[in-house]
C-alpha cells in the first residue's frame, strides 16, 4: 500500500522526526519523492510529492519561506529537511512559515540518504500497484467465469455490481437488459455514468453505474465482455428464429395435421391450447436487420420467428394488452433505426388459429400505419392462406390482358378499372376522380370486358375482377 508521513515516521531505520506543528497532510499518501535544491521548485512538482532538500542555497529566512510557499503552491504533502550538511538544525523560519501555510515537516538526520526514503516510498507504490493490478487479474477472471459458466449478462452484472460497490443498469434501446435496483427505474446523465457498449450491429446499449464508484479498469474489460456477448446473442437468436420460422411455415401453410403441428408448436415453445395473438412487423428499407432485432422487455416471453422477411411473435394474450405490446414493439423497433410497420393479428386457439392470426396481422400490416389493429379477416386473406388455390394464378390470367394493353398503349385501363370497384361502380364518380369524361371511362370499361371477358357492370364478373386486383395487391407486399 501507498505511505504517509506519518507511517515514515513510523520506520526505526529512517530516524526521522517531526518538526514544526502542522498534520494537515499528515496521512496522505505520498506519491512521489522530489530531491531539490532549488530555490523555487513549484514548476518541477505536479502534487502529492514530498520534497527532499538539504537547504543549500536556503541560507536567508526570506529563501525559506519563499521556498515553503512555493511547496505548498504545488501540492506536495510535505517537506524533508535533511541536517548536518548546510544547516545543523530545520530552520526555524522555514518552520515558522509551514505551521503557517499547515505543511508538516520532517528532519532527516544526516545519516539518513535521500535514495533510503526515495526506495520505501517507491516500494510501497509498486506493492500498491500490483496489489491493484492482482484484484484487477482476480475480477477479470470473476467476469468471464460468470458468462463461460452459463451465468450469462445477469450473472456478470451482479458480480460487477458487488466489485464497484454499486448499482448497476444495461439498457438497450427502450429495453432494459439488467437493473439491480429495486422497482427497476430508469437511470439518467444525474447521478450515472454511462459507457456505450459498441457491437458493430444495431444492438449497440449502454451501461450505467451509479456514482460514487471507484473503477480500477474493471468497467473497460466488462464493456469488452458484454460487447461479445450481445454478439452471441444475435447469432443465437437468428438461429432460433430461424427454426422458429420453418415450423410456423408449416402451420401458416396448412400441410401438417393437427397434431402434429401442436407437437412442433409445442417444441419452439408456443402452447397452442390456449390464446396466442400473432404480431407481425415488416420493413422494405431494414428487414435484414428487423430480422436479427431484439425486442422489448414485455416481449421477452414471445416466441419470434422469421417467415419469409418478416418478423413474427407469437404472444400468449386473450387480446386485450396485445395492443400496447405492439406499440412497445414499434418504438423500440424506431429506436434502434428500423423504420418497419406492425400488424396484429386475433387471438386464437389451436394452430388454425394460429394461422388465422398471421394472416390477420399480414393483413393488417397492409395498411401501413406503424401499428395496425386486426380487422375480420377477408376473404382474400383467406384464400391466400390455403396452398390448394392457384389465385395469384387466376388473378394474372384475368389482369396481364389489361396489363400489356396498358403498357402498349398507356391506356390506363387497370387504374381506371380500380377506381370503378372502389367507387361501387359509378360511372360519374370514377369520371370525376380521374378528371374524365363519362363517355371515356364507359369506352375503357368495354376495352376492360373485351381483354379480359370479365364485364365489370355484372356482379358475379365484378366480384372476380375485384378479387383478382386484391391478391395483386397482397402478393406484392407478401410475395410467397
Amino acid at each position: 500500500m501507498a505511505i504517509s508521513l506519518a507511517a515514515l515516521l513510523g520506520v526505526p531505520s529512517l530516524k526521522l522526526a517531526k518538526a514544526g506543528l502542522a498534520e494537515t497532510t499528515w496521512h496522505q499518501d505520498i506519491v512521489w519523492v522530489a530531491v531539490t535544491e532549488q530555490e523555487d521548485p513549484q514548476r518541477f512538482l505536479n502534487g502529492g510529492e514530498l520534497v527532499l532538500t538539504t537547504g543549500m542555497r536556503l541560507k536567508s529566512a526570506p529563501d525559506q519561506r519563499r521556498f515553503v510557499r512555493q511547496v505548498q503552491r504545488a501540492g506536495a504533502v510535505g517537506i524533508g529537511f535533511g541536517i548536518g550538511l548546510t544547516h545543523d538544525a530545520v530552520p526555524p523560519a522555514l518552520i515558522a512559515e509551514a505551521n503557517r501555510w499547515a505543511l508538516p515537516v520532517v528532519e532527516v538526520p544526516y545519516e539518513t540518504p535521500f535514495i533510503a526514503i526515495g526506495k520505501l516510498v517507491a516500494d510501497a507504490q509498486s506493492a500498491d500497484h500490483f496489489t491493484k493490478l492482482e484484484r484487477l487479474i482476480a475480477g477479470h477472471q470473476i467476469l468471464a467465469r460468470a458468462l463461460l459458466t452459463g451465468g450469462g449478462l445477469a450473472e456478470l452484472l451482479k458480480h460487477l455490481g458487488s466489485m464497484l460497490r454499486t448499482e448497476i443498469v444495461l439498457t438497450q434501446f427502450t429495453a432494459q437488459l439488467y437493473n439491480s435496483v429495486p422497482g427497476n427505474p430508469a437511470p439518467s446523465t444525474e447521478g450515472w455514468s454511462s459507457f456505450p457498449i459498441p457491437t458493430g450491429r444495431r444492438d449497440a446499449c449502454t451501461l450505467w453505474v451509479k456514482k460514487p464508484f471507484e473503477d480500477s479498469g474493471i468497467v473497460g474489460y466488462a464493456q469488452n465482455l458484454i460487447s461479445v456477448e450481445l454478439n452471441n446473442m444475435v447469432k443465437q437468436r437468428q438461429s432460433q428464429r430461424a427454426l422458429a420460422g420453418q415450423v410456423l411455415e408449416d402451420v401458416i401453410r396448412g400441410t401438417l395435421e393437427p397434431s402434429e403441428a401442436t407437437r412442433r408448436l409445442t417444441g419452439i415453445g408456443v402452447n397452442s391450447t390456449r390464446r396466442n395473438v400473432v404480431l407481425l412487423a415488416e420493413s422494405a428499407a431494414h428487414a435484414k436487420q428487423l430480422v436479427a432485432s431484439s425486442l422489448p422487455q414485455p416481449l421477452e416471453a414471445a416466441v419470434t420467428a422469421v417467415v419469409g422477411k418478416d418478423l413474427v411473435a407469437v404472444v400468449p394474450d386473450d387480446g386485450r394488452g396485445v395492443s400496447a405490446l405492439a406499440k412497445g414493439l414499434a418504438d423500440h423497433l424506431a429506436e434502434a433505426g428500423i423504420h418497419a410497420t406492425i400488424g396484429i393479428g386475433g387471438a386464437y386457439t389451436k394452430p388454425n388459429g394460429l394461422r388465422w392470426s398471421y394472416f390477420e396481422a399480414r393483413d393488417a400490416a397492409s395498411h401501413g400505419l406503424p401499428v395496425n389493429e386486426p380487422e375480420r379477416l377477408s376473404l382474400t386473406s383467406l384464400l391466400l392462406a390455403s396452398e390448394d388455390v392457384p389465385l395469384a394464378d387466376m388473378a394474372d390470367e384475368a389482369l396481364n390482358p389489361l396489363r400489356n394493353f396498358d403498357a402498349a398503349h398507356g391506356a390506363e385501363l387497370l387504374s381506371t378499372l380500380e377506381c370503378y370497384l372502389n367507387n361501387n361502380g359509378s360511372v360519374a364518380a370514377v369520371a370525376e376522380e380521374l378528371t374524365l369524361h363519362r363517355n371515356t371511362v364507359r369506352y375503357r370499361l368495354a376495352q376492360v370486358t373485351d381483354l379480359t371477358g370479365y364485364d365489370p357492370a355484372q356482379t358475379s364478373d365484378r366480384v372476380q375482377l375485384w378479387l383478382a386486383l386484391a391478391v395483386q395487391r397482397l402478393s406484392a407486399r407478401h410475395p410467397r
